[in-house]
């Protein structure tokens, strides 16, 4: 009882003279009255007093003077009232700076509780001093991913995900660049945890990926005077090249959900393009390995055919010469066998699950073989005008009802033109042209005829007028 009756003495004595600063508008001896009313409840381990002495400190004060100002209002005595003004002013002014160097103080001691249940306490105690604080919103962001780190730890990762979401850190002006992305993409991996892929998309579109393209090496410039100082971010916040590769893995997990492999090889693109991969190659094998797999498992488009002849122009390519030879595979207008493939390559497909980025989906092994089918038919539409159903069916190694629905599944999809006449058995890979473009193409041949004859006939006649100039001479 001696221990505690000599602390809540000391406690008092630096209220009072807490008081007594805040009076006096003493902003530095304000601030470690209330600094050092913490440190003694911290010393004596006594956290509910911590707590306890947190909120009363924090509390609003100037009452007795905001009543005062109403009297004077009301008396009509204007430079009294301007006075009692400028004292509420000065004084919030101090209660703000005392309010911020003591959660910052406190939030030290989150560490080195005893316990979860105390830890939690005192996380909750300083959120709800921070609440609607903006000159607190950093610290009450970094209180919030603590206790949502903590309660995640405990299986409840619903609950932590809701917690992260509370805080918008896009608008905080002071907060650091790296600390904002980071805490964005911890929401967004809590929600692809919960498997909440359509609020984690909504959160994702927060981050512009050109962000991670910013020159790091240039300096920081000063703030110009009336901006906001924008704080450094703490020690265990990953760099901005760190950050780009965590959120192109976060993306993988999003577009894996629905199978979306051309985004999903972006993604692959955009983390083989950092300097610190590509200089490693036990890290830019196993990437660039993912990249030609999800090219090819890819459908048909023009972004897609694009990086297909992207990726085999790398150089690097040539280290993993199967995938090269898979791609120049695709790439050429030749019809594949898809069992003579599937013996070659299928040791490769499943050695992917023990590589970076585990296995390529449940359904992988049945979209390839649906790729490589309307591969195929491309490359039959290429060589054929008409061809029968029974031909594409030997061609394709399918039946004719599998090749009838593949071709029709492409012709919905707008992947390719073609026409079936089902009574007759025979596909036309022609587009019917209208009357008005035949007229035009016609037109267009007679012009270009034309002017090859204008051409001859001025050639012809230069050859004639060369050859007079010489019998002359």
């Amino acid at each position: 009882m001696g221990e505690r009756g000599q602390l809540e003495a000391s406690i008092d004595r630096l209220l009072n003279e807490e008081k007594q600063m805040r009076l006096a508008e003493n902003v530095a001896g304000t601030r470690k009255a209330a600094m050092e009313i913490l440190k003694l409840c911290f010393e004596a381990k006594d956290w509910k007093l911590l707590n306890e002495q947190i909120l009363n400190l924090s509390k609003k004060r100037g009452q007795l003077k905001q009543n005062r100002c109403l009297v004077l209002y009301e008396q009509g005595d204007t430079i009294d009232l301007i006075a009692r003004l400028y004292d509420i002013k000065v004084e919030r002014s101090l209660r703000l700076q005392a309010v911020q160097s003591m959660v910052q103080q406190a939030m030290q001691y989150i560490d080195q509780t005893p316990d979860i249940e105390t830890r939690i306490e005192l996380i909750k105690t300083l959120n709800n001093v921070s609440a609607g604080k903006i000159y607190v919103e950093i610290e009450r962001a970094r209180l919030t991913r603590k206790l949502a780190k903590i309660k995640e730890e405990q299986g409840l990762i619903a609950e932590a995900a809701d917690l992260m979401q509370e805080v918008a850190v896009e608008t905080f002006g002071a907060m650091a660049k790296t600390e904002k992305i980071a805490f964005i993409l911890e929401q967004v991996r809590l929600c692809l945890d919960r498997q909440d892929f359509v609020r984690a998309q909504i959160l994702s579109r927060k981050i512009n990926p050109r962000v991670f393209n910013a020159d790091t090496t240039k300096g920081k410039k000063k703030p110009k005077e009336g901006e906001n100082m924008v704080e450094e971010a703490p020690a265990d916040i990953p760099t901005l090249l760190e950050l780009k590769r965590i959120y192109y893995e976060l993306m993988i997990r999003y577009y894996s959900h629905d199978n979306e492999y051309l985004e999903i090889c972006r993604s692959y693109k955009a983390i083989y393009d950092i300097p610190s991969v590509k200089e490693n190659t036990e890290q830019w094998i196993p990437v660039l390995r993912k990249i030609c797999w999800f090219l090819v498992l890819a459908p048909h488009d023009p972004m897609q055919s694009s990086l297909l002849n992207a990726t085999l122009e790398d150089k690097n390519l040539s280290e993993i010469p199967d995938f090269k030879m898979l791609l120049k595979q695709v790439v050429t207008m030749e019809v594949i066998q898809w069992t003579s493939l599937w013996n070659k390559y299928k040791g490769e497909f499943e050695k992917e699950k023990s590589m970076i980025g585990g296995s390529l989906g449940d359904k992988a092994g049945e979209d390839l073989k649906l790729r490589i089918i309307e591969h195929n038919i491309i490359v039959v539409s290429k060589y054929y005008s008409r061809i029968t159903l029974k031909r594409l069916a030997a061609l394709l190694c399918l039946t004719i009802e599998e090749a009838e629905k593949h071709l029709s599944e492409m012709v919905v999809s707008k992947a390719l033109i073609a026409k079936i006449d089902r009574p007759s058995g025979i596909i036309c890979f022609q587009m019917a042209e209208d009357s008005n473009e035949i007229l035009n193409s016609w037109a267009t041949n007679l012009e270009k005829l034309l002017d090859l004859v204008e051409k001859s006939c001025h050639q012809i006649h230069k050859e004639t007028m060369v050859h007079k100039a010489a019998l002359r001479a």
